[in-house]
């Protein structure tokens, strides 16, 4: 997928202020830290495009980006960011949970997962709340940089290992690193396919 143009839109702390032009939306969500930012960075080829920041939590509102005027790139505030305090982290969790079960122009949840870690209870439970709401959910695993090839695939075994109590059948996943640009064209000729079959799913309604 060759983007010619992305451009940041609005930042909304709510559904009711985001875009009302129902081009579908391709939205990001994972843990605070777990690298939202750097990877919608590296899917349009621009560093400073999506804010990053070496301290989680820097994504506090649903952010819409417009490539080439056909769909969006939502970049949405991490969750389990500890240093926040309770009432900020719920109300990040409800703006995102409404705007994530309410939106009828999202197209895929992509969720991301750290993956030198374990696997966490807030990526499960995240990951089986919207999965038990019909959202269409992908799995992205980051910065497999910074682990060897043997640990990724077992610590890929591990994660579905764990999210088969609860999923019947695992949702698609990809592999990637925002420094190495890692899986860039696999999400990135994902999206476009997605997009694709979007369009060709409006032409004959």
């Amino acid at each position: 997928m060759l983007i010619k143009n992305i451009e940041f839109i609005k930042s909304s702390n709510s559904i009711v202020e985001c875009p009302k032009d129902k081009l579908p939306e391709f939205a990001f969500l994972g843990r605070s830290n777990v690298g939202k930012s750097s990877l919608i960075n590296m899917i349009v080829n621009n560093k400073k495009l999506s804010k990053t920041s070496s301290k989680p939590g820097k994504t506090r509102l649903i952010n819409h980006f417009k490539v080439d005027k056909k769909f969006y790139l939502v970049d949405l505030p991490g969750y389990g960011w500890a240093k926040a305090s309770k009432a900020d982290r719920k109300k990040w969790d409800h703006m995102v949970k409404e705007y994530v079960t309410k939106s009828n122009v999202i197209v895929v949840l992509f969720i991301l997962i750290d993956i030198r870690l374990k696997p966490q209870d807030i990526d499960i439970s995240f990951l089986n709340y919207y999965g038990k709401k019909n959202i269409p959910i992908n799995i992205i695993f980051t910065k497999c940089d910074k682990i060897n090839s043997q640990n990724i695939n077992k610590n890929i075994d591990t994660f579905f290992n764990e999210l088969s109590k609860s999923w019947s059948e695992p949702p698609e996943y990809f592999v990637t690193s925002s420094i190495k640009k890692t899986g860039k064209n696999d999400i990135t000729g994902h999206i476009e396919s997605i997009y694709s079959s979007f369009k060709n799913y409006e032409k004959n309604l």
